[in-house]
This record gives structure tokens, C-alpha cells and sequence, in this order.
């Protein structure tokens, strides 16, 4: 029974906001934070063309049955199926599944091997680290000078991949399985990159290179480029899946997290550990006070709080323990005015969400402060 009251009523990522643009698995993504105690905001920046209208799909798959390849690489599970099952909608299954026994077929790893073999067919080697980069070395190391490789794409950049392989004097056929266009309704993406520049998120998700580059495409559309770019690398903590997805926020110099394991259930682990890790915590008033996006752990005791008190509790935070006057509060309330009695309400609203008043003191005619602990006054005094 003991163990059930050291519980904590919040999970790891209660208080904080994270943004999802997947188009494809969002629904599991989102699942997963919210299970954890996040608020998502979803706004897919991409969607897929349905394969059975994708002439591009087609096209490469009448060829590769009229000509046979000599290797033909498998880079995803979804996309290897799809691809199957598509061909089979336009009347091409068993050709394509005949010709694909005649092949050498290479999995990038044991998904891949599973949606293979589903269909009857063996696979002739798989990376155990299931990186391109070693699939490519194996192609490279056997030779592929004149000869024909067909690569199923899945939507994703494969960086110096086909490029190697044409420079190797490989004739290369893309499959191009699921490509992405912009959404159709632009008004949620538009809506979440409004959320990133107020840091209202607290972490954005990529789980695709082409959605991180539709973000930045539209922040440019908008001229909210550079601004977009300061909240990424200062407030709003980009994670991506991997490393391929990173590459659009690389090439504009931004540092991202991702996990060892290339999947969502450890892009979920990360950031349980990465969000609370940045968040603030300060000794006040004989409390353990943890300033969370849009809540505030009170000595592990979650309070939520309203978003003008935040931005209040923010502006105490950076200097915590000196008097921070109301006119520079003022100024941190969103869409305040001038009336300086907003700040009295606010920090009013601010003291009973916290649940402990004597978090915040008023110093007569100067402002308010955040009546740190003595202790700790020469710790944060150059903050």
C-alpha cells in the first residue's frame, strides 16, 4: 500500500506540449505521449499519395517486370507490402513476385526480412545493424558496375545512396513508394509552427526528413524562417527518429536528439528524459518548485497552470530571488495592454494554481519576487 501513495499522479512528460507532424503513425505517436502525461498538438506537414494513384509507382513496376533487375534492395516493411499489394491492384502481383524470385534481394533489416518472406519470398542477405550504409558497402564490395538496381524509396532522402551506386556504374531504377505532397488543409501545420515561435511546445517531433523540410518550407512561405530556426535552437527541443530525418534541420545548423534505436517507442523514452532534464527546479519557500511548459511540479505534486501565469513564473525564474518589477511583468503577459492591475490578477491566479501563496512575494511598491530559500540565494545569484 505504501508504494501505491509514493505513486506520482503525473507521468514523465505531464506539463509539457509536444508537437507531432507525422502523416503515417501519428495516431500510435500521439498514444504514446499522452500516455505519459504530454499534451500533443498534431498537424501532419505531409500526405501521402495513395499508392493505386501513383503513376510514378507504376511506371518503375511495369519496367522492372519487362526487365529484370539484377538486385533489388528493400528498405521498409510498409513500403515493400505496399508496393506488393499495389501491384496487385493494377494487375501485376504475381509477375511482380515472379520476377522478384529471380533476384538477388537485399532487406535492410528483419521487418523488411518479415514482409519479404510473407510474400513467399527469401531474401539473400540482411545488415543486423540495419543501416543503408552497410547495404551499400555490401553492393559496392561485390561490384555493380553494369549492373541494374532497383531501390524501393520510401518517401525518405537515402544520402549519397543511389548516388554511389550510379558513380559505381550501377544503373539505378527508384521505387518510389509512398511519395509525400503538402497537405491538403495547410490551416494545423500553420497552427503549430504558430504554437513553436510562442514556445506554447515544448518539444517538436519528426518521424520523416520530407516532413521536417515541409515545416521549414512553410515557415519560409510565411517569413517566419529565421524566427522558426531561434525557437528550434533555443526553447523548442527538435527530436527526430533518426538520422536521415534530422538531415533538413542539420543542413540550416540545428542540433537535434534521437535515439539509439531508430523507432518511436525510444523517441517517446528520450524525450521522458530529455524534457524534464531542461526544465527549471528551484528551492522557494521550503519547496522543490519544477517549471514545467505549461505546469509546475510542486514538490512532485503536479499544478497545472494557466498560460499568463507561466509566462509570469518564467520571468521570476531567471532571476529567482530578486524583485522583478510589475512593469517588466507587464510586459511578459501576452496581449496584457498597459494596465498593470492584469499582473495583480494574473499573479493572483498564478498563487492559487500553485497552491502554495508563499512561493511569491510582494515587495511593497517595487514588484514581486520568488522567495527563494537563503541557501540557495548565492547559487542563482548570477543567473
Amino acid at each position: 500500500m505504501h508504494d501505491e501513495q509514493q505513486r506520482p499522479d503525473h507521468g514523465p512528460l505531464s506539463g509539457f506540449t509536444v508537437g507531432v507532424t507525422a502523416a503515417r503513425r501519428a495516431d500510435e505517436l500521439g498514444a504514446l505521449l499522452q500516455r505519459r502525461g504530454a499534451t500533443v498538438v498534431h498537424a501532419p506537414a505531409l500526405r501521402i499519395v495513395p499508392l493505386a494513384d501513383d503513376s510514378e509507382l507504376l511506371d518503375a513496376t511495369k519496367e522492372l517486370v519487362g526487365n529484370a533487375p539484377d538486385v533489388v534492395v528493400a528498405t521498409t516493411a510498409i513500403g515493400f507490402r505496399g508496393w506488393v499489394e499495389a501491384a496487385d491492384g493494377w494487375g501485376l502481383g504475381e509477375d511482380l513476385l515472379a520476377r522478384l524470385r529471380g533476384v538477388e534481394l537485399l532487406a535492410r533489416g528483419p521487418k523488411v526480412k518479415g514482409a519479404i518472406r510473407a510474400q513467399g519470398l527469401t531474401e539473400e542477405w540482411s545488415p543486423s545493424s540495419e543501416s543503408m550504409a552497410e547495404v551499400l558497402d555490401r553492393l559496392l564490395d561485390e561490384g555493380v558496375d553494369g549492373r541494374r538496381v532497383a531501390v524501393q524509396l520510401h518517401g525518405e532522402p537515402l544520402p549519397g545512396f543511389v548516388e554511389s551506386l550510379r558513380a559505381a556504374g550501377a544503373e539505378v531504377i527508384p521505387v518510389p513508394v509512398y511519395r509525400w505532397m503538402p497537405p491538403e488543409d495547410i490551416g494545423p501545420v500553420d497552427r503549430l509552427l504558430d504554437a513553436a515561435l510562442t514556445r506554447g511546445l515544448d518539444a517538436l517531433t519528426f518521424t520523416s526528413a520530407p516532413a521536417a523540410a515541409s515545416l521549414l518550407s512553410r515557415a519560409e512561405d510565411r517569413g517566419l524562417h529565421a524566427e522558426l530556426l531561434a525557437a528550434l535552437h533555443h526553447d523548442v527541443l527538435p527530436a527526430c527518429v533518426g538520422p536521415v530525418t534530422a538531415l533538413p534541420l542539420q543542413a540550416h545548423g540545428i542540433d537535434t536528439v534521437q535515439p539509439e534505436r531508430f523507432r518511436l517507442g525510444p523517441l517517446v523514452q528520450l524525450l521522458c528524459q530529455e524534457l524534464p532534464g531542461r526544465a527549471r527546479t528551484l528551492p522557494i519557500a521550503g519547496h522543490q518548485v519544477e517549471i514545467r511548459g505549461h505546469a509546475v511540479l510542486v514538490d512532485g505534486a503536479l499544478r497545472p497552470v494557466p498560460p499568463a501565469g507561466m509566462s509570469l513564473l518564467r520571468t521570476l525564474a531567471r532571476r529567482p530571488g530578486w524583485v522583478v518589477a510589475r512593469s517588466e511583468l507587464l510586459r511578459a503577459l501576452p496581449g496584457a495592454g498597459r494596465d498593470e492591475h492584469a499582473v495583480e490578477t494574473a499573479m493572483a491566479r498564478l498563487r492559487t494554481a500553485l497552491g502554495a501563496p508563499k512561493l511569491i512575494q510582494t515587495v511593497v511598491k517595487r514588484g514581486y519576487r520568488l522567495a527563494l530559500d537563503p541557501a540557495a540565494d548565492s547559487k542563482y545569484a548570477d543567473v
